[in-house]
């Protein structure tokens, strides 16, 4: 069982807590306009997608023999991370080319959460709203879709590598899994007034 870690790297990851607690700082303000139908059908886009998202990521490993068994050794991050910290010239070829599909892969996911977000409103802030609604709900069920096919992670104290871009984002995974339940709870509540207002137009209709 790993200990708790509070700090993800590089330092800056952490600033993501951040996010949710600003977002929803300017929509109490000013409600977001987004309605109820919108963010649920692109939720369960975001759904959908991160359960194929889980089965990738589980190919990719198994193809890189990370996955030798059901027991899937994805524990293993923590020497992948060590790899990563060298410069991609000194990795087996292999390597390199899993590393350059990963990026490609993960650049098309958020070209595709923000492809639907920008479908789902109107207004930029609906659409930023929309987006963060989705890549929560996408990461979770990421998590979520993982541990129902192989079993990790086998608790939110376990490492993972969250990202590449632009460099390898490393944190335990109870750390992504908060900031995206944050980021939800965010946009539930900034559109609250919003919501209210479609009511009371359904009961007057």
């Amino acid at each position: 069982m790993h200990g708790i870690s509070l700090w993800a790297t590089p330092w800056w990851v952490n600033l993501l807590l951040l996010a949710p607690f600003i977002n929803w700082a300017v929509w109490r303000k000013r409600p977001l306009g987004i309605d109820g139908s919108s963010l649920m059908f692109a939720g369960m886009f975001a759904a959908a997608f991160g359960f194929v998202e889980a089965a990738v990521v589980v190919y990719l490993r198994a193809a890189l023999g990370i996955v030798p068994e059901a027991a899937v050794q994805l524990n293993e991050v923590n020497r992948i991370t060590s790899q990563l910290s060298v410069p991609a010239s000194q990795l087996p070829p292999i390597v390199q080319n899993m590393m350059h599909v990963e990026v490609a892969r993960e650049a098309a996911t958020i070209i595709m959460l923000l492809s639907v977000a920008m479908l789902a409103a109107r207004a930029l802030r609906d659409r930023w709203a929309a987006f963060l609604w989705m890549f929560a709900i996408w990461d979770i069920l990421y998590y979520v879709g993982l541990w129902a096919t192989v079993r990790w992670p086998a608790s939110l104290l376990d490492v993972d590598v969250l990202f590449l871009i632009p460099v390898p984002w490393v944190s335990q995974v109870w750390f992504p899994v908060l900031v995206s339940g944050l980021c939800m709870v965010a946009v539930v509540l900034g559109r609250r007034k919003a919501g209210e207002a479609e009511k009371a137009k359904s009961a007057v209709a």
